[in-house]
């Protein structure tokens, strides 16, 4: 069936413009619909983690987008008295990038979306919202409408309905997505359903050092935290109980009372730029793809924010998706290997929400008995520590033999300064991104045509650092001799969204990339007779 685009995109936040920027710098015919008639503006994100940042490397201009960040060295959460009951170590570099960073979302979101801009074959339609969603199996027909924010009247009558058609659907409309409704897709529901009242402020004078730090404060009486907003704004939250009403919370006349009683600030020092009582919730959807349409961001997993985790997870659906949907709408892969987008970005939300949810419940005891218990559990000892960060598990990495995952697989790969003829720079900007090879050694001669011939296919970035070869890079701060050296591997394969598919032993890497080819269902046949 001929289509009007390749892909269609419901929802324009995070998750929305990484996918759409993603498949637009592929050269793919996009059409994005989001029922706001422009981007938000205001700081509901306030946190990406390394791997994060560098999703926003290959989207958009993430000198921009970083442009009033700063690194948080860690997360604590303290009991009422100020004793450390949790301390998340948020020290050190991922991917070329600190590991935790604070930031202004509407930064990201404007750099990401000029990023867009730029690509002819994208077309984005700001106040639409979708009505209808019909499927085929060959097709997706999706019918929207003009949308107003009026109060009274959501639904905007001076312009036609529209329909268009598209080969892929995908839902990032939130955690009352539409496509997913209509999809008749339940939700998973862990049991959170907390509400906290937001302060965002803009500092008007430098303010105590305690509030450059991110603490959670977990008193029974009322649970409180901060954190800065980048350099130059700050976020103050706390929780509004289960019993009381949430409208006197959201006069600024209780801000100010409340900034001036728990942190002795007043208009002097801060401006109020929002202040909203929100509910967090924890749920999963139950099916992430159906037929030709897929969920992702918070339309597919909505995460409380006791880690900063849930637009990042989006943003990572948003690229790890748009790689994907790339090699199938160009011929290369079989529609088969969609089916991994779900394999592999479903357990890994689930478990970081899950993480989440367990943080949430030390930030909301509000019952002293059972907060006296908390605290005397963290002060022995006998409390569970949060689970380590998860990996991908499943989907397209590296098995070995016996089919077990092989040693750092899923893992992150790291992102080091090099130097090479395009100048110096992070790898991804000097170099390139999408899937690859890097190794100690040159590995060329190692290859068969018909391997070589796949990797160029593939569009894959392949780099040496041995010096004098003809795709030699300088590692210029001695990031990936480190990385060699430090996990006691020769060589990595990585992928588009910068997860290791394999590291190991140079001598293994050839039947590595036969193992890549296999598991992506690749379609592209070399003719007979060639190869080595």
């Amino acid at each position: 069936m001929n289509t009007d685009y390749d892909v269609a995109i419901v929802g324009y936040g995070p998750t929305g413009l990484v996918l759409a920027s993603v498949l637009g710098k592929a050269g793919h015919k996009v059409v994005v619909f989001e029922r706001w008639s422009g981007l938000y503006g205001l700081p509901r994100l306030t946190h990406v983690d390394g791997e994060t940042a560098r999703i926003i490397q290959a989207v958009g201009d993430v000198d921009a987008a970083l442009r009033d960040c700063r690194p948080i060295p860690n997360y604590r959460y303290v009991n009422a008295a100020g004793e450390l009951l949790v301390e998340l170590p948020w020290e050190g570099q991922s991917s070329g990038f600190p590991l935790h960073i604070s930031i202004y979302q509407p930064d990201i979101e404007d750099a990401i979306d000029a990023q867009v801009r730029t690509y002819p074959n994208v077309e984005v339609n700001q106040g639409w919202a979708a009505v209808a969603l019909r499927t085929s199996d060959d097709a997706v027909e999706l019918t929207v409408r003009p949308w107003s924010r009026s109060r009274t009247e959501q639904w905007s009558h001076t312009g036609e309905d529209r329909t268009i058609t598209a080969k892929y659907l995908v839902g990032a409309d939130g955690a009352n997505s539409f496509i997913r409704t209509s999809l008749g897709i339940e939700r998973s529901d862990l049991g959170v359903d907390d509400k906290w009242l937001n302060i965002d402020t803009e500092r008007l004078r430098p303010l105590p050092e305690r509030f450059e730090r991110l603490i959670q404060h977990c008193d029974p009486v009322r649970g409180h935290m901060h954190m800065p907003i980048g350099k130059t704004r700050q976020r103050f939250e706390h929780a509004v109980l289960p019993h009381e009403d949430t409208e006197p919370y959201e006069d600024p006349q209780y801000a100010w009372k409340w900034l001036l009683e728990t942190h002795n600030l007043g208009p002097e020092d801060v401006k109020i730029l929002r202040q909203v009582v929100y509910t967090f919730q924890a749920r999963i959807a139950e099916q992430w793809r159906a037929g030709r349409v897929f969920l992702a961001g918070d339309a597919a997993h909505t995460t409380p924010p006791y880690m900063g985790q849930g637009a990042c997870s989006g943003m990572r659906d948003g690229i790890t998706l748009g790689w994907k949907l790339d090699l199938v709408l160009t011929g290369r892969a079989d529609d088969a290997l969609l089916d991994t987008y779900e394999t592999e970005r479903r357990p890994h939300a689930t478990a970081i929400t899950e993480a989440c949810v367990m943080l949430g419940r030390i930030a909301n005891t509000h019952d002293p008995d059972a907060a006296a218990a908390r605290d005397e559990a963290f002060r022995t000892g006998t409390a569970p520590p949060p689970p380590p960060f998860p990996t991908i598990v499943d989907g397209v990495v590296h098995r070995g033999r016996d089919g077990r995952l092989s040693p750092m697989a899923g893992m992150l790969s790291t992102q080091g300064v090099v130097r090479a003829t395009g100048g110096t720079g992070h790898f991804d900007d000097v170099v390139g991104g999408g899937f690859t090879v890097l190794a100690r050694e040159d590995f060329q001669e190692m290859l068969s045509t018909e391997q070589r011939t796949f990797l160029d296919e593939l569009g894959a970035t392949s780099a040496t650092l041995r010096p004098g070869t003809p795709i030699s890079v300088d590692d210029a701060e001695g990031t990936y001799a480190r990385w060699f050296e430090g996990n006691d591997v020769e060589a990595f394969l990585s992928r588009p969204d910068f997860h290791l598919y394999w590291a190991g032993a140079l001598a293994d890497l050839p039947s590595v990339i036969d193992s890549l080819r296999d598991q992506l269902r690749w379609q592209v046949r070399i003719p007979a007779g060639v190869g080595s």
